[in-house]
């Protein structure tokens, strides 16, 4: 039994004495290439990685829904039956982390017409290994572990696309972060050795092989140990001003503006709008790179895309900060593949895809260089594609 899973058994012991129904985890995810593609209605490329989120699950008698975590023991709780009159507006009353699990139980009802009286009560207990804060959607994780949990218990019999769907209304509406469906359809339809390709629009995902470890690679996850949070104004500002994009074009999504229409969005908007819409529109052409390349050359052809996408968050999007900078720039010197940050922005981590024999020599020389700039210590780590959230 993994640490995270028996610190999640440990947990639900100190609040119930109920025999637990079992264990449901979800994976966090990286995302190899597309950001802040998704809520453009883009495409993105993830994959779920080998670091989850446990939920030990006791069932109650009284109707009442109670979430406790590693993160805060202090238990949550609000009867089911006040869920959908309440909710959301009752998050605002709750630890932020505790909307997430509970907000997937009100957009589960919301979605299926179940009858909160008839449903069991249920202690949730949670813990995990994935960073916090590090844009590896440690809120995803746990939306998808609750969420498949939700869905067996209660028999739901919602397929993983409708899953993803309920986590990403409770992020949006229970939590207020204006995020895509990409973390939840990684964290949901992960499959060892393979990234999701998904299309924001249709919904549509297909899973793509990477080859890393046939390869000789390996991908390190580099966190600055700074975090962040989508909730924040960011995050809003970005999506405001690729919304402003669209609207110039007369269009739903920037999904529908090609790289052929940027110089007439350099005249239609203004400087700082257009370089947003311009790292959209050039991000999702790099995952359609991306694919190709993957495709027809392997792995190893993928780095310059990586290194183009840094640029254009830094530059751009401007959402990258020193830290992130130096990561990327200390990880290619010391002779990665590709570097780029990943994630929301503003913090978090970068990811580096690397020779498996240099693994070690580019995080000893990026913890070098973070040491030598006065900044806090970073975390490094290799993550591996894996499975998707379920019953374990």
């Amino acid at each position: 039994m993994s640490s995270a899973k028996s610190e999640a058994h440990a947990l639900l012991a100190q609040i119930t004495p109920t025999e637990a129904l079992g264990t449901w985890s979800a994976p966090g995810r990286v995302n190899l290439i597309g950001e802040h593609t998704d809520y453009n209605e883009g495409f993105v490329l993830p994959f779920a990685i080998d670091q989850r989120t446990y939920a030990a699950v006791a069932p109650r008698t009284d109707g009442i829904l109670r979430v406790v975590s590693t993160f805060d023991t202090e238990p949550v709780a609000i009867a089911l039956t006040d869920l959908r009159a309440e909710y959301p507006a009752a998050a605002r009353n709750f630890p932020e982390w505790a909307g997430y699990p509970i907000g997937v139980a009100w957009a589960a009802i919301q979605a299926t017409d179940a009858d909160p009286a008839q449903l069991t009560g249920l202690d949730l207990a949670f813990a995990s290994d994935v960073p916090v804060g590090a844009g590896l959607s440690s809120s995803a994780a746990i939306e998808s572990a609750a969420a498949v949990a939700f869905n067996d218990i209660w028999g739901l019999k919602l397929d993983r696309d409708a899953l993803a769907q309920i986590g990403r209304r409770a992020e949006n509406e229970a939590v207020g972060a204006p995020t895509g469906v990409m973390d939840q359809m990684a964290s949901l339809w992960g499959q060892p050795d393979e990234a999701v390709f998904l299309d924001c629009r249709s919904l549509e995902a297909k899973l793509i092989p990477l080859h890393f470890a046939e390869a000789g690679l390996a991908l390190l996850v580099i966190d600055t140990g700074i975090k962040h949070a989508h909730a924040t104004g960011g995050y809003r500002e970005r999506r405001d001003a690729c919304e402003r994009g669209a609207a110039a074009f007369g269009v739903s999504a920037l999904r529908d503006v090609a790289i052929d229409d940027l110089p007439r969005a350099a005249e239609l908007l203004d400087e700082e709008t257009f370089r947003r819409v311009r790292h959209i529109v050039t991000e999702n052409q790099r995952v359609l790179d991306t694919l190709e390349l993957l495709e027809n050359e392997g792995p190893r052809a993928i780095g310059d895309v990586f290194v183009a996408s840094h640029a254009s968050m830094r530059d751009d999007f401007e959402i990258s900060i020193p830290e992130l900078d130096l990561a990327v720039d200390t990880s290619l010197a010391a002779g990665a593949i590709g570097a780029r940050m990943t994630g929301g922005g503003f913090g978090g981590a970068a990811i580096a895809l690397v020779e498996r024999n240099i693994a070690d020599a580019v995080t000893a020389a990026v913890t070098a260089a973070f040491a030598e700039a006065g900044y806090r210590a970073p975390t490094i780590f290799r993550v591996t594609p894996a499975a998707g959230a379920g019953r374990d």
